[in-house]
């Protein structure tokens, strides 16, 4: 009979997907808007440019990426049994942007939800879909990380506008057997301590749309980025090294850190805490931005589909975000 506690299958990435908008802005274009420069946005972000998506909202580039999925695979919309979309840009608060994906791609058999975690959003969606597997009730979970930041960004205030785009990526998870493969653990947190210091204050019951609301600009994004790069760069790299001590993993067996776009100081910051070299670091910051929960899977996809990740290849996922939310994942690609 089979212990209760012993794991029996694994969730695996089996396929990926990407959209991102053709519309770019780069960094000369904040130059003609706003007091900064490409030298200064270059140097403390890493950012030279980044997508926006002009028509459309989060379901549509959602759906993209999951077309752009089931291209890559023989699985069928209708096979797909959850779909989970990390966001905070919804379309609306409700229904679920995950219920809008599913008419959209034709996941008629499919149910769903939204999760918000802000930048961390994928890592937490990943690890819920995961868990879904892990339980044997389902067998094919999409996992979307989208964000329509454009939508929530005021593009008066320097400290956030240079920061951000839009974009969606996707992975299929299903079952392995072969516990070689698939997540194998991960960390994660929240701690509320930190609400002041990222959020976007009104829009929800708290504080209801109003006149007042929307002539205060209560509705974009608000970011102390001092205290915020602060708190993101210990984070981040403690909860990385954090991982790979715990699963007895040494620098030179980790074949990828696939950290959150947000700055190329955070993500090179944990890359040392790590141990890692440069060249085993995913980054695509310098063409997309911060894309919140769409930036992970983004750099996974990439990496993949120019044949830098391999069957086997040893990877930690890792992740900082407003609320505040932080943690890592450990996987080992399943994909030839």
């Amino acid at each position: 009979m089979q212990s209760k506690n012993k794991k029996i299958r694994n969730a695996s990435i089996t396929a990926v997907g990407m959209y991102v908008p053709e519309k770019i802005l780069d960094n000369k274009y904040f130059e003609s808007i706003v007091e900064t420069n490409d030298e200064w946005i270059t140097s403390r972000t890493g950012i030279r440019e980044r997508r926006i998506m002009e028509n459309g909202a989060t379901s549509d580039m959602s759906a993209k990426a999951c077309e752009d999925l089931f291209k890559t695979t023989n699985v069928k919309p209708e096979e797909i049994d959850i779909i989970i979309v990390a966001t905070v840009t919804p379309d609306m608060l409700f229904p679920a942007t995950a219920c809008l994906v599913q008419e959209k791609i034709g996941a008629k058999n499919a149910w769903g939800f939204d999760l918000s975690a802000a930048c961390s959003g994928f890592l937490f969606a990943l690890q819920t879909g995961a868990s879904l597997i892990e339980s044997g009730s389902y067998k094919k979970v999409l996992v979307v990380g989208s964000d329509k930041m454009s939508a929530i960004t005021d593009y008066t205030d320097r400290n956030t506008c240079i920061l951000f785009g839009d974009a969606a990526s996707a992975v299929l998870l299903e079952p392995s057997e072969d516990l070689n493969f698939g997540i194998k653990d991960s960390l994660l947190h929240i701690d509320g301590a930190g609400k002041n210091a990222l959020y976007m204050r009104a829009g929800g019951s708290a504080l209801p749309a109003s006149h007042e609301t929307v002539d205060q600009k209560l509705h974009y994004i608000y970011q102390d980025g001092k205290a915020v790069f602060k708190v993101a760069v210990k984070g981040m790299a403690d909860i990385s090294f954090e991982i790979m001590q715990k699963n007895g993993l040494k620098s030179e067996e980790v074949s990828y850190l696939v950290p959150h776009q947000a700055n190329l100081r955070i993500i090179d910051a944990t890359a040392q805490r790590m141990g890692i070299p440069k060249e085993k670091v995913m980054i695509n910051i310098d063409r997309y931005g911060n894309t919140t929960a769409a930036t992970i899977p983004l750099c996974l996809t990439e990496y993949y589909r120019t044949g830098k990740v391999k069957k086997g290849d040893n990877l930690i996922l890792s992740a900082f975000g407003a609320g505040y939310t932080w943690g890592a994942l450990y996987l080992t690609w399943a994909i030839d």
